[in-house]
């Protein structure tokens, strides 16, 4: 009797190059990307039970799409998540994870350290829905248990924050989550799975921009929740109802690209490091931060939860907002441009752009400070990058 062969575990790597739905008769190697907005069925009785939920069968883009379902797939092995919605855009993946959970009186207690975008919808759009929203300092994970309202039903968090690249101990605040019954969601944009998986250290949802370092080349925009296959199904509900679904064409970009998001993060984190490194005690600066130096105050709860550093790199210019200005006008390699992550290394300058609508007092509260700079690490050479940093730094004195 032939001995029946075990099917092998893979590794989340491998999972995220493997996954792939059944091959059609054509026995492509590749996937093939389904652009479609609807799906056939055999006869009325298979429409009817499709539409009544007791299939998986699919019906509509909007709901659903083998495409889209392959990204999806390998976004959740790589996060060791149960299941996952893909969206149109990170922001779209972030109001959807607040809106499926949060109603008329509800109180959500988030880091100040966040984007732009989020603090925008935070600060005045929940509010149109009397949804409360109190902030913390995500260095001073010891106030976080006393803000805790009877009425809160979510901690949000982003580590590393963008662009501070300040970090919070997962496990510790998803003890205290726990503890209270709140879910933690964090937006892990910024690390990527391939060096940080918050579901590990307790998290309950986890978000992400996959216009970032997960497409890698600036190419398409997307997002996606991840999690527990019951609290995925509530932001399913809102999410298929309400419309931001994920374009199949952009799913078939961004789960191609999830082939080599380890093989591009090593490199994106090297250069990154070797930045910082070579930055620390620069005539032009006030300080260098980046989580795997350890002049970071955050340095240990890094080596702790992280792989890696990631590809961002910040540091403070002496001489503020004109400085910072100069400063990427005289960049001759890196781009301008309002994105990150990309196979190309990107320059900003926070308080005159993603972070340019709060006012003084709201950017200098999370970190923001004049002559803060950005640097996205791109794949190009190390010693190119660091170059053409040196020479905009010594142009713009």
């Amino acid at each position: 009797m032939k001995k029946r062969k075990v099917k092998p575990t893979y590794r989340p790597e491998t999972k995220a190059i493997r996954i792939q739905p059944g091959r059609t008769h054509n026995m492509e190697h590749s996937s093939p990307m389904y652009l479609t907005s609807s799906f056939c069925y055999e006869d009325a009785e298979a429409m009817r039970a499709a539409f009544a939920d007791e299939n998986d069968a699919y019906i509509y883009s909007r709901f659903s799409n083998p495409t889209v379902e392959e990204f999806t797939q390998r976004m959740s092995a790589l996060e060791g998540a149960e299941s996952g919605f893909a969206t149109a855009s990170g922001m779209s993946a972030i109001f959807g994870s607040f809106m499926a959970f949060l109603k008329a009186g509800d109180h959500l207690l988030s880091s100040a350290s966040i984007f732009g975008s989020t603090h925008t919808v935070i600060t005045k759009f929940l509010p149109k829905w009397n949804i409360q929203h109190t902030y913390f300092d995500l260095t001073k994970p010891e106030t976080i248990e006393a803000l805790i309202q009877p009425n809160t039903k979510m901690i949000f968090v982003e580590t590393p924050s963008n662009p501070g690249l300040d970090l919070i101990d997962l496990e510790t605040v998803a003890k205290i989550a726990k503890k209270h019954n709140v879910l933690l969601n964090v937006d892990n944009c910024f690390a990527t799975p391939a060096i940080q998986r918050p579901l590990d250290f307790g998290a309950d949802l986890v978000t992400h921009s996959a216009t970032k370092w997960l497409d890698g080349q600036g190419r398409v925009l997307g997002g996606i929740v991840l999690g527990k296959q019951e609290l995925v199904d509530e932001v399913y509900a809102f999410c298929r109802s309400t419309g931001p679904s994920l374009s199949p064409f952009n799913a078939w970009v961004l789960a191609r690209s999830l082939e080599t998001l380890h093989v591009r993060m090593e490199r994106h984190s090297g250069n990154a490091l070797s930045l910082a490194q070579a930055l620390e005690g620069n005539e032009h600066l006030e300080w260098v931060k980046y989580p795997f130096l350890k002049s970071h105050p955050q340095y240990d709860i890094a080596q702790k939860q992280m792989s890696a550093g990631g590809g961002i790199v910040c540091f403070e210019l002496k001489g503020g907002l004109e400085r910072g200005r100069r400063f990427l006008d005289q960049l001759e390699l890196l781009s301008l441009t309002a994105n990150l992550g990309d196979s190309r290394s990107i320059a900003s300058h926070p308080a005159s752009t993603t972070h340019a609508k709060l006012s003084e007092a709201e950017r200098l509260k999370v970190g923001i400070t004049p002559g803060l700079i950005r640097i996205s690490c791109g794949l190009e050479h190390k010693a190119d990058i660091l170059e053409d940093v040196l020479q905009a730094l010594d142009s713009s004195r």
